[in-house]
């Protein structure tokens, strides 16, 4: 079955709790946990706000295609309460942020997704607990190691 990484992050009411419930949807409703990183708080990315970020990452086990990756990901983040996402490069605080980084080796790039994830690699609070879990998987745009993103 394919590996998927997942990239979680978190700036609003209980960051923990929040990424834990993610965790607990994201093995429900997507595939079984290979790997979940350590919690690293980060300042926010793109925006200014007054709350710190808690991300992680997460690489599971799926039977699931990309695009249904993504949909799932997506109500889990609003069933938990998110109401905006991110436009335009606009971004907003956050209860929980789901975003589908890699799906094996598969590149993608349709109106709806793009994989891999076009700015993970500019983003320390993604390849650190990305890096983490996964050092010696290999970019399939890249073709380097994603701890040598580091």
């Amino acid at each position: 079955m394919p590996l998927v990484y997942l990239g979680l992050g978190t700036n609003l009411g209980n960051k923990e709790e929040n990424i834990r419930r993610a965790v607990e949807e994201i093995n429900r409703k997507i595939g079984k946990t290979i790997s979940l990183s350590s919690f690293y708080e980060t300042e926010p990315w793109g925006f200014s706000s007054e709350n710190n970020f808690l991300n992680a990452a997460i690489c599971v086990q799926t039977d699931l295609t990309p695009a249904e990756v993504l949909h799932i990901s997506q109500s889990i983040e609003k069933e938990a309460g998110r109401t905006r996402k991110t436009t335009n490069r606009v971004y907003h605080d956050r209860i929980i942020d789901i975003d589908l980084l890699l799906y094996d080796s598969l590149i993608i790039r349709t109106a709806e997704l793009t994989l891999p994830h076009p700015l993970m690699t500019e983003r320390p609070f993604v390849m650190i607990p990305l890096a983490e879990i996964a050092p010696e998987t290999i970019h399939p745009v890249y073709h380097k190691k994603l701890k040598e993103f580091l």
